[in-house]
């Protein structure tokens, strides 16, 4: 089986969960290591599937490897190559199927509710999932729009859009990929920007984060085991 492509874009937003989830069920990954230099692929076609992770950058920002990972997301799509995206994942994702991103009205950083749609895709998607809520964990400042004939699957008051579904493709603004160790590294390595604005609703101190973590992490790994469960179905075996 050929390997599903993981693209790292910070050394330490790496695939989490997701690795984990793959290995269980016996299906090899590469790590491309955005952020240490290596280059994007120029085709999908080395690969069952492709997995981008989130980063600190903006997918506005001008960077090249942007353009280059959209054009690759594009690709995979016309070849029905299956594509999941984590948080900046996800607007990549969203920008490459002529989605827009721009700043959300708020940050939101921690541990907060989400609220699953109803429909057939959603109920295909997340399947207990659907039409109930959800807790799941955050670290952005922009949101995706919905691209052109995807459908939503989750929303919340902070968030319009948390995630949506392309046929075998699936993109979120949330963190289902969320390991205890990475929510340290995270609350330790932007302390910075939660600083001074811990007040707000949409956002937790690292003391609430960890304090959730136990209470929250099982459930949200089993959603995310219903998200990767429906994505591998996808791959090419």
């Amino acid at each position: 089986m050929k390997p599903v492509a993981i693209f790292r874009h910070s050394p330490i937003e790496g695939p989490g969960y997701f690795a984990i989830f793959l290995e269980q069920h016996g299906i090899p990954w590469r790590l491309i290591a955005i952020d240490a230099g290596e280059a994007v692929p120029d085709s999908p076609e080395t690969f069952s599937g492709l997995c981008f992770m989130g980063g600190p950058m903006s997918v506005n920002d001008d960077l090249p490897w942007i353009e280059e990972s959209c054009a690759l997301i594009r690709l995979a799509v016309a070849k029905d190559i299956p594509v999941i995206g984590h948080c900046l994942g996800g607007q990549l994702m969203s920008k490459a199927m002529g989605g827009q991103i721009t700043r959300n009205p708020v940050k939101e950083i921690g541990w907060g509710e989400v609220f699953g749609e109803s429909d057939a895709t959603a109920r295909n998607w997340l399947g207990d999932f659907a039409g109930r809520s959800s807790t799941v964990f955050h670290w952005h400042g922009e949101t995706f729009s919905i691209p052109p004939g995807a459908s939503r699957l989750f929303a919340n008051p902070y968030c319009a859009n948390q995630m949506f579904a392309l046929g075998p493709h699936l993109g979120m603004q949330c963190h289902v990929e969320m390991t205890p160790e990475m929510i340290t590294a995270w609350s330790a390595h932007w302390a910075d920007e939660m600083a001074g604005i811990t007040e707000q609703a949409s956002i937790q101190s690292p003391e609430q984060m960890m304090g959730d973590t136990a209470t929250h992490l099982t459930p949200m790994r089993a959603l995310a085991t219903q998200l990767y469960t429906v994505w591998i179905k996808g791959l090419a075996r």
